[in-house]
């Protein structure tokens, strides 16, 4: 008896199929070229070297292209049909409440008032929604900063009063950060996820419209078989000019890709590790993350956890979507070159580990396609670098030859073949793959006068995108040298740790600039010298990655400027729709920032020590303790450690102390009850004025 396929399957495999065909059939069309453009009596060495790096440099290009222009076609009609929002499901029954959801806030050295703010516009958005009932809020600390940690807590119980959210919103600090973020939300899990059906996980700098949240509950009722939806964050809020810039890019650029994403994706898709919904039992039943075997950097934790969990779940049969027409999901972004490099420092170790994960046992063939695009997005920079190096090598080569024109007897000159035409054809090729996603996007504008109006105007955007492009080009390749750099060490097996982000904006400094970028300036003028002197037609073709080079110090220093980033606003440049009409929930996170006032009497006034106040205000004190873990009481080696770390602060007073001993001291309840009897009795000389 023949069995029936459903037609979803059908349909998901027949558009799986087209794609990957154009982008096979597109690759091996440039690569054709570029063999064309080489002798005909074999290839060298070094031409082979340039073939093999081409094809895998432009099959990256290829599927972003096609995923782009896959995109542009859906949002051109206005649906499509697959997408998780349009599909019907299974309702549920209308007369119940919706299940009770999780939203999980991790941190890790945050600024508290920025986070704590953050949370308060979320939850203002979801009041709006009249579905506030049906979400609690967890702040998941793995703080090791004692002064932060008890400025979180502060913050936390100001925002329970000011909110009237006893019972509805919790915090807590873990003793140990066991697996980094990855094991902050197994402790949840494993904790109190038996209360909740779902989870909502946002970052440190998240922000989602209570409409968006209500809706990714709606989506997961409807479809009992999504593990899964990830909604696509949009940056937001930064004011330095090269932040605006990023800003304005994924902003216009962002919704083409997602949607093209989505369209050969489908319920294969990936998890970002945020501004994500996710079923928590399957999470728990499937996503344990074992520690790799070895050190690190391939060895130890799993840093890059959200990649590998989307891909278990898969592989035990749940469906994973990005929900790439939810709009109301936001975030920020690093405000300078610096910190953004900083940022990509982090995320390329844990993606360079998903090259052994891509060839384990048991994962589908698009989670192993997943992990290798993981890898290629820092892969792809050393072999742009040795795509360059190599073509300067071979033109280097050919210069030194000299033609022929008279062979033997022969009084008919030959003239040499010209392979100008397949050459400037491939860079054609090359370019307009690169560069024509950005004008399609321009153009999907058109479509719709509001959301134009939002960017500018037809003068402003279409302004906007050509600054975009330059500023790009200016960039790519300082953050080609940073990232190859990043690759190299952690292939020398360099670490990288878990350091905490630079989120808020501020001026990068000549100094820094010129540490950072001094080697990458110096790389720019020796090599542009020698292409010169010895390769003078390379030279002019090798022109935009100099001129990035030579100019990274001051495009560094200019583009973290906030004085040209609010200029360029003023003018009308990279301007996004959040910007030009700012949602509810951004305004209530301006309004938070600027405004608000605590209503806890610890926090008011000028700020103090907060490691001292947690010994010497008696409400602190007792809030602390009253937050610790509760844990066995110390070893004999543990209470002698602790002793001394009194008898010091006595004698030599807080600032004696590391951040480490600070936290052991008030980690400790007995001994923080000890110290606050002893600060009120005898404070030690440095120890500021008691409260």
């Amino acid at each position: 008896m023949t069995q029936t396929v459903p037609t979803p399957i059908l349909g998901h495999t027949l558009r799986r199929a087209v794609f990957f065909l154009l982008v096979t059939l597109t690759t091996l069309i440039a690569l054709g070229l570029m063999a064309s453009a080489f002798h005909s009596n074999g290839l060298s060495p070094m031409e082979f070297l340039l073939l093999l790096l081409y094809a895998i440099l432009f099959s990256w290009i290829c599927v972003s292209f096609w995923t782009a222009f896959m995109g542009f076609i859906a949002i051109l009609l206005g649906r499509d049909r697959w997408a998780i929002s349009r599909q019907p499901g299974t309702p549920p029954d209308p007369t119940a409440p919706l299940p009770r959801t999780a939203i999980l806030m991790p941190i890790y050295n945050e600024d508290s008032e920025r986070v704590f703010a953050g949370l308060r516009a979320i939850h203002q958005s979801l009041a709006d929604t009249g579905q506030l009932d049906g979400f609690d809020f967890f702040i998941l600390s793995d703080t090791r900063d004692p002064e932060v940690w008890v400025e979180e807590e502060l913050r936390w119980q100001d925002m329970v009063r000011a909110l009237d959210g006893k019972g509805r919103i919790f915090y807590r600090n873990r003793p140990e950060n066991t697996s980094r973020k990855s094991g902050n939300l197994e402790d949840f899990c494993t904790r109190w996820g038996g209360h909740y059906r779902y989870m909502i996980v946002l970052d440190a700098d998240s922000l989602m419209q209570g409409a968006t949240l209500v809706e990714m509950v709606r989506l997961m009722e409807l479809h009992p078989k999504v593990a899964l939806i990830q909604t696509p964050p949009i940056p937001v809020n930064r004011e330095s000019l090269f932040a605006r810039i990023l800003q304005f890019a994924s902003s216009i650029y962002g919704r083409m890709f997602t949607a093209g994403l989505n369209y050969w994706q489908l319920g294969e898709s990936n998890y970002w590790g945020h501004n994500a919904i996710i079923r928590i039992q399957p999470f728990l039943d499937h996503c344990g993350l074992p520690k790799l075997p070895g050190r690190e950097p391939f060895g130890g934790d799993i840093l890059s956890h959200d990649f590998v969990e989307a891909a278990l779940l898969r592989r035990a049969g749940w469906e994973v979507w990005l929900a790439y027409d939810l709009e109301g999901s936001y975030e920020e972004i690093p405000p300078t070159l610096i910190d953004y490099a900083k940022r990509d420092r982090r995320w390329c170790q844990g993606n360079l580990q998903h090259l052994r994960l891509a060839f384990s046992h048991g994962f589908n063939a698009l989670s192993r396609l997943h992990f290798l695009m993981g890898v290629m997005s820092y892969a792809a920079s050393p072999l742009w670098l040795l795509f360059l190096i190599a073509t300067g090598v071979e033109a280097f080569i050919q210069a030194q030859h000299r033609q022929v024109y008279f062979f033997g007897e022969n009084w008919i000159p030959v003239w040499p073949v010209s392979f100008a035409v397949e050459m400037t054809t491939v860079l054609l090729v090359t370019l307009t793959m690169l560069f024509l996603p950005k004008l399609l996007a321009l153009l999907l504008l058109l479509k719709d006068g509001r959301l134009l109006r939002a960017y500018g105007g037809l003068v402003g955007a279409s302004l906007s995108v050509a600054l975009e492009t330059a500023f790009s080009v200016l960039t790519a390749p300082v953050l080609m040298l940073f990232q190859t750099k990043f690759v190299v060490a952690i292939l020398m097996r360099r670490a990288v740790g878990w350091p905490p982000q630079q989120r808020g904006d501020h001026m990068t400094s000549f100094r820094e600039a010129a540490l950072t970028h001094g080697f990458q300036t110096l790389l720019g003028v020796i090599a542009g010298v020698l292409s010169y002197i010895y390769v003078p037609a390379f030279f002019w073709w090798f022109t935009p990655v100099l001129l990035g080079l030579m100019l990274a110090i001051p495009v560094s220093i200019l583009s973290s400027s906030m004085a040209l980033g609010r200029q360029s606003r003023q003018l009308g440049l990279f301007l996004t729709p959040e910007e030009s009409e700012p949602p509810a929930v951004l305004r209530y996170l301006d309004e938070n920032l600027q405004e608000s006032e605590p209503v806890l009497p610890a926090l008011q006034g000028t700020p103090v020590n907060r490691f001292i106040q947690a010994l010497t205000d008696p409400y602190v004190n007792a809030l602390h303790r009253s937050l610790l873990p509760e844990r066995e009481p110390p070893g004999k080696r543990r209470q002698h450690y602790l002793e001394g770390l009194i008898h010091q602060l006595e004698e030599e007073g807080p600032d004696s102390l590391s951040p480490a001993q600070r936290r052991d001291l008030i980690a400790d309840p007995e001994t923080l009850l000890r110290l606050h009897a002893l600060f009120w009795s005898r404070p030690p000389a440095n120890a500021g004025l008691l409260p």
